[in-house]
């Protein structure tokens, strides 16, 4: 079991770009040159704190279209890989069937995110998120683990953007409106086609007396709403930027 008091040697970044600190000279460009070993990694570094993932499951993830014995044949190789990489304690095993991540060894900054937002420590994981999770990875192929990659992104990025929207809300409480400004444009950021977290935090700029800002920010999200879907805000939108212009 992981000690409390013990700092995992290694660090697994996946947020905003895949980084492996604290592994030896040249180990971790090695292993992140491994394309299967890094998706394992996170893989099991995003389940659930402890839970072991069974190897039938992963060979269906990660070899969908390779028989039983070759793709666990080459699931033992990427675990060989990652073992003489980082160290035989890097993964744990359970019977023959089973792998989990050593979280005593290796901590992983979107497994922290996500228990930092879940147990309201929001200014810890509004620290941690640099951005989405393992952007532009992909594993050719391997159709299930792409669906699974991009639930866990837009997963966390909701996280993130209802962290920024309640730290927003708590720094207007407090009365620092610049803060709740800022807070409040990085929640529509992250939830970008969101138009209710758009409208929130129009209302709040509002009320704060930000109404110029209010008016960049409807402006961006139009240009990015069109841009990108092809599409332009809905009238209730449109009528709540009608009556913060006409005040």
């Amino acid at each position: 079991m992981s000690n409390p008091a013990t700092t995992p040697a290694l660090e697994l970044c996946l947020l905003g770009g895949v980084e492996l600190k604290g592994a030896a000279d040249g180990a971790a460009d090695k292993l992140l040159a491994q394309s299967k070993a890094v998706a394992l990694l996170a893989y099991l570094a995003l389940a659930p704190a402890g839970r072991f993932q069974r190897r039938d499951m992963l060979v269906g993830l990660l070899w969908p279209d390779l028989d039983q014995a070759h793709a666990r044949n080459d699931l033992r190789k990427v675990i060989h890989i990652i073992r003489t990489t980082l160290g035989d304690e890097i993964l744990s095993a359970r019977g023959d069937e089973e792998i989990a991540i050593n979280s005593a060894v290796v901590r992983c900054d979107a497994s922290t995110f996500r228990s930092a937002a879940d147990n309201g420590r929001l200014a810890q994981a509004l620290e941690l998120y640099h951005g989405d999770l393992m952007p532009g990875f992909f594993l050719r192929d391997c159709a299930e683990f792409e669906r699974w990659l991009e639930g866990e992104r837009a997963e966390l990025k909701e996280r993130d953007a209802a962290a920024s929207w309640a730290m927003a809300v708590a720094s207007e409480g407090q009365g620092n409106y610049t803060l709740a400004g800022r807070w409040a444009r990085r929640a529509v950021q992250r939830a970008w086609n969101n138009e209710r977290v758009l409208r929130r935090a129009l209302s709040m700029l509002d009320r704060i007396g930000d109404r110029a800002g209010a008016m960049r920010l409807f402006d961006e999200f139009s240009v990015r709403l069109e841009k990108d879907l092809g599409v332009k805000p809905s009238r209730e939108t449109v009528q709540l930027v009608e009556s913060i212009r006409a005040r």
